[in-house]
């Protein structure tokens, strides 16, 4: 049964990057690297893939993140493709405050849409360097930092594992690059787990990726 959607609200203060524990212990965290930073626009939009470099990741509406992973066509994925975003969601994303479930029934328009589609395949006039790709396609709104629905496309030819589903799945919540985190990182820092550039086949969440998605839904 599909659980109630609602709009969850961001408690991470752009200030100060702090959370805390589950203990209640204060945890510093890295750097804020949750949309929108001080290096990001402050508003989602419908994106197109194409628009790579314009691009930025939004987060997701709310807390409870439906996903679905294309069955059939041409962006279907294979069996290993789905079980490095099984691996991802439930090693990565199932321990955080982010409700997370399988779509078996998936919504594309409307209300109560998927949050989350993935795909493998290439995306036209992307360069073939580029692995994977997360774009918002149904913004939350006119003037809105969420995204309703998501898409992920991941290159085929065994390029889906967990350590790029990761990553992009990340980018569906709202993570950013270390370059557009607020202080800026490298893009390379390891502290940003699987957000990292030419992350390895089995790199997870991190633990300061789980603190602020937390501090943030």
């Amino acid at each position: 049964m599909r659980i109630p959607r609602r709009r969850m609200a961001a408690v991470l203060s752009l200030s100060v990057v702090a959370t805390l524990g589950t203990a209640g212990v204060a945890t510093a965290l890295v750097t804020d690297n949750m949309f929108p930073t001080a290096n990001t626009p402050n508003d989602c939009w419908n994106q197109n893939p194409k628009d790579y470099l314009r691009n930025v990741p939004c987060r997701t509406d709310n807390a409870n993140t439906y996903y679905y992973m294309d069955s059939a066509g041409a962006f279907e994925l294979e069996t290993p493709d789905r079980n490095a975003v099984y691996q991802t969601m439930g090693y990565d994303y199932a321990p955080t405050d982010l409700y997370i479930a399988y779509d078996d029934t998936p919504v594309f328009s409307g209300t109560g849409e998927t949050d989350i589609i993935y795909q493998e395949g290439r995306v036209k006039d992307v360069p073939p360097n580029l692995m994977g790709l997360t774009w918002c396609n149904d913004a939350a709104g006119a003037i809105s930092d969420e995204c309703d629905q998501q898409y992920i496309r991941i290159r085929g030819n065994g390029t889906y594992n967990r350590g790029i589903a990761c990553h992009e799945t990340g980018h569906s919540v709202g993570l950013q690059h270390g370059g557009l985190s607020s202080p800026q990182l490298s893009n390379y820092d390891s502290r940003l787990g699987c957000l990292v550039f030419d992350q390895s086949e089995n790199a997870s969440l991190g633990s300061h990726n789980h603190d602020i998605i937390n501090a943030t839904y």
